[in-house]
């Protein structure tokens, strides 16, 4: 699979902010990019940010973008800083984060765009509390790893790609309503490309 790029992850956070009148929640822009890149996947074989996933208290987080969006990160080096500073301004008590610029389209395929737009228009109108809580822990990439994060008290777990191919068993309708042949085609989609990039 192609690695991460810091550019493209950093449009898709200002494109979220932009969704939200030019200002988002840390948390709900997080779990926002995770349905995305859960549904690009599911639909057309790789996810939109390439990030390192891992499970986490409030859900799946995707880890080098999660470092992008908060003030004086200490994994950022001044090439990300620099970029990032164009276009999203993190609040230093690291909740919320503003957008400073217009979106850059350049960094997106028109697949990007129409997912990015379907999950805020599907998931958008929630809160993220909600969207970690109610939402984030039904899926079958995070109830994996249930046991190790809400008993074992590990802080984060990695997650693999593959398991977000799976139905959650209740409660979304969004993620259950594609066509079982084309999930299969999307899937071995993405474990060609994993294996020619590997």
């Amino acid at each position: 699979m192609l690695g991460f790029n810091f550019k493209k992850s950093i449009q898709v956070l200002n494109f979220f902010a932009r969704k939200e009148g030019g200002s988002i929640n840390k948390m709900k822009a997080i779990k926002l990019i995770w349905l995305a890149d859960r549904a690009h996947l599911r639909k057309y074989g790789r996810p939109i940010t390439n990030d390192r996933y891992y499970a986490m208290q409030y859900g799946p987080v995707p880890s080098n973008t999660k470092d992008l969006c908060e003030c004086d990160n200490i994994f950022l080096g001044e090439a990300e800083k620099k970029e990032r500073d164009k276009y999203i301004n993190p609040h230093h008590n690291n909740i919320k984060y503003d957008s400073l610029n217009e979106v850059n389209d350049d960094f997106f395929s028109e697949t990007d765009l129409e997912i990015l737009d379907e999950i805020y228009e599907v998931f958008g109108k929630y809160e993220h509390y909600y969207l970690a809580d109610n939402i984030s822990h039904i899926f079958p990439e995070w109830k994996k790893h249930e046991n190790e994060i809400i008993k074992c008290g590990e802080s984060r777990v990695e997650m693999d790609y593959e398991d977000f191919f799976e139905n959650p068993a209740e409660g979304d309708g969004y993620f259950n309503k594609i066509d079982p042949e084309l999930l299969e085609i999307a899937k071995s989609i993405y474990k060609e490309t994993t294996t020619l990039y590997s």
